[in-house]
């Protein structure tokens, strides 16, 4: 994958907590690929491919951050129950 390099400006402190420049270029990186995801811009294959991860290890990243793969309006969260609970009806005896 190609890369550019461009200038971040961070609070020094943050420096101070620790955090090598590699760990802050990793963290950036993933918080963009995050961001784009979250906004709708790219799919979590993209994503993925952004980090060059796996698309399993992306959506491990947002388990690990707290933040929803599936992100479903009440509407569908109920369309999609109904329609479990219609399969799950189909396969009793």
């Amino acid at each position: 994958m190609t890369e550019t390099t461009f200038e971040v400006r961070l609070p020094f402190d943050i420096l101070q907590l620790g955090l090598s420049r590699d760990d802050i270029q990793r963290r950036v990186s993933e918080w963009v690929a995050i961001s784009l995801f979250t906004e709708g811009q790219v799919s979590s294959g993209k994503a993925a491919r952004l980090l060059n991860i796996s698309r399993v290890d992306f959506l491990a990243l947002l388990r690990k951050h707290g933040i929803a793969y599936v992100n479903y309006s009440a509407e569908e969260l109920s369309e999609e129950i109904n329609s479990a609970n219609r399969i799950e009806a189909q396969e009793l005896p």
